[in-house]
């Protein structure tokens, strides 16, 4: 049995595919006999066609793109943080959308002029691109030099070098916080190689080649705007095989585990804390502390050469001894209070 198509199939094919209609005299039968085999005997069975675009293939898989996902939203709950501090007002930044175009289709979606920044880390053989709209920028800019944001308008020009500065100091806490998401999966540092106002001067890789489009959404008050990071294939490549869910997920929880503790230890470490010597306590009545001058003393039943109490806090920690030290009163630990022993002992 052949499985060649006759002149006649062929015909109908071309003939198809220069209309776009099938002829009624052959649109079932020729459709089946062909997708079957000319030469089958078998009956004929429900044909299942999928489109696919030859100009956009899938290069990386939902798995891998799930795992992106995923580790650009822990990106945009910290860099919303690192805003919301830095300029002092609440700044959202979520993932809006994930997809997978060619260069080309990417760089016609942007406005000209735009804010595009070159991304450029040693540990990857190629560039990415991080582009923030100016309907976003320009409020921070006007933020940050002390503006209200009320019926600003928003300018169709490329950024001044005094705005780039400003601009800078927005990107250089993007690329740091890009750099920690990205370390939880392989060491990473990023940073912004060159600077661009119109996308359509950069070719960083061909127009064609696939690329993964991570579009952010910024909003500040009544501000909105969006954020697109563009990570061509062909740069991550070498690290696709990491990103599958299954090991993005076990890097996720031990990357992340070991740097938080890592924060919170420093953080507890430099904190400071009230330390009080709780020297003794007695009672007077109102008249005796109304007739209080200056050289009176107030007498204790405590002996001065007894132990005092720490406090920490406001709580009872430690227990010492009063002394001096270099010209300076001091009190010297001697051991635990007490009911932080008991603490502990109830505890275990």
């Amino acid at each position: 049995m052949s499985d060649v198509l006759d002149q006649s199939e062929v015909d109908a094919l071309l003939a198809a595919v220069d209309t776009g209609v099938v002829e009624k005299g052959q649109s079932s039968d020729t459709a089946q006999q062909i997708f079957r085999g000319s030469g089958s005997s078998e009956p004929a069975a429900e044909v299942s066609i999928n489109v696919y675009d030859f100009k956009r293939p899938e290069r990386v898989s939902k798995d891998q793109m799930r795992a992106l996902e995923g580790l650009h939203e822990g990106f945009g709950r910290n860099f919303s943080v690192s805003l919301s501090g830095y300029l002092r007002t609440i700044v959202e930044v979520t993932v809006s959308n994930l997809e997978q175009l060619t260069y080309s289709e990417f760089i016609h979606s942007l406005p000209n002029p735009t804010c595009f920044n070159l991304l450029k880390a040693e540990q990857l053989d190629g560039q990415l691109c991080l582009e923030i709209s100016p309907l976003i920028l320009y409020p921070i800019i006007d933020r940050l030099l002390g503006g209200s944001n009320t019926d600003l308008f928003i300018p169709q020009r490329p950024l001044t070098q005094i705005e780039q500065r400003l601009v800078q100091r927005i990107t250089d806490r993007a690329t740091q916080h890009l750099s920690e998401a990205w370390s939880n999966l392989t060491p990473m540092t990023f940073s912004v190689q060159d600077f661009e106002s119109n996308p359509q001067l950069v070719q960083i890789v061909p127009p064609n080649e696939t690329v993964v489009v991570i579009g952010f959404e910024l909003k500040m008050g009544n501000r909105a705007g969006t954020m697109s990071l563009c990570i061509p294939y062909n740069v991550i490549e070498p690290i696709m095989s990491t990103l599958a869910s299954q090991n993005w997920f076990s890097y996720q929880r031990k990357g992340a585990q070991d740097d938080h503790i890592r924060k919170l230890t420093g953080n507890v470490h430099n904190a400071p804390v009230e330390v009080r010597g709780f020297l003794a306590r007695t009672t007077i009545s109102v008249n005796e502390l109304l007739s209080l001058q200056v050289g009176d003393i107030i007498t204790t039943g405590k002996a001065c050469d007894s132990d005092v109490a720490i406090q920490v806090e406001g709580k009872n920690k430690f227990i010492g001894r009063v002394g001096q030290l270099r010209g300076n009163r001091a009190i010297r630990i001697t051991r635990a209070c007490q009911q932080v022993v008991e603490d502990k002992a109830e505890k275990k």
